[in-house]
């Protein structure tokens, strides 16, 4: 197996186990109440935001473009993430 193919196992493997935590937290607590769309969505995000990543691990050949692009994206992630949790902009995105 090739270390790209190490990576891409490597975010498989942790996208299944972040999405196995809410799952897992939905035995125990009533207060965790995720529907399908919620893993879906969770999904496509973390998955999404992995591909991403190792696209540029793949392609960019300049150590620090590389943290900086992945820095980036993982921003982005995140940005996403906050505004659909809790609505932090505000937009119709969110539920607002």
């Amino acid at each position: 197996m090739t270390i790209q193919n190490k990576r891409l196992t490597g975010i498989l493997t942790t996208v299944a186990v972040l999405l196995l935590i809410p799952l897992i937290a939905m035995q125990f607590s009533p207060e965790v109440n995720w529907s399908p769309v919620d893993f879906a969505v969770a999904g496509v995000l973390l998955f999404g935001t992995g591909l991403s990543c190792e696209l540029v691990l793949r392609k960019v050949k300049k150590t620090v473009h590389r943290i900086v692009i992945c820095g980036a994206i993982i921003l982005v992630l995140l940005l996403i993430w906050m505004e659909l949790a809790v609505g932090i902009f505000g937009t119709p995105f969110a539920g607002s």
